[in-house]
């Protein structure tokens, strides 16, 4: 565990921890019905946001990980949130790769470039074993995104009863890869 984040700086984005400062912007996106088509919360109120944020700073200092803020670095606007949440699936304790972004950055390779930062930061600075990604079947772009990030095969599985696709890299798998593969 890393008591102490520092900020993941990739070409176009900053990744940092989400603060109560951020609720009215990360509202704005979470209240997206688009954005959370395929959310098993659905749409966030302002203060739900704000709840989810609350349970991201617990996660800092819990784990060293949660979800965290995407900050566009050339507008310095919050594009949304991408980063690393403990959960319990099919009986077992798991890291799962998570993101949600504004529809205005939809399609420009910015899920992708999160969630690398993230899945690299959480293999190789926090030395997981294994991360998932838990994906309806449904949500096209997420399973696009996946693929782009190297998950290859799944299992079928029931979160929250809702059919999903769980897909796994270890962190061999991450290793063999290298992500000087992808820049």
């Amino acid at each position: 565990m890393n008591p102490l984040f520092i900020p993941l700086h990739t070409e176009r984005l900053i990744l940092r921890e989400l603060t109560p400062d951020d609720t009215p912007a990360l509202a704005q996106i979470l209240g997206d019905a688009e954005v959370m088509r395929h959310s098993v919360a659905g749409v966030l109120s302002e203060k739900a946001t704000g709840e989810f944020i609350d349970w991201c700073r617990i996660s800092y200092r819990e784990r060293g990980f949660g979800p965290w803020a995407v900050v566009e670095k050339s507008t310095s606007t919050l594009a949304g949130f991408c980063g690393l949440n403990a959960e319990r699936v099919d009986e077992k304790d798991e890291v799962e790769i998570g993101y949600r972004l504004a529809t205005g950055f939809w399609g420009k390779g910015l899920g992708t470039e999160a969630a690398r930062s993230a899945m690299s930061y959480g293999f190789e600075q926090l030395g997981l074993s294994s991360l998932i990604a838990i994906v309806q079947p449904t949500n096209l772009a997420s399973v696009n995104v996946i693929k782009k990030l190297g998950f290859g095969g799944f299992v079928h599985s029931q979160y929250h009863r809702q059919s999903v696709r769980i897909y796994r890299m270890t962190a061999q798998q991450w290793a063999l890869r290298g992500s000087a593969e992808w820049a």
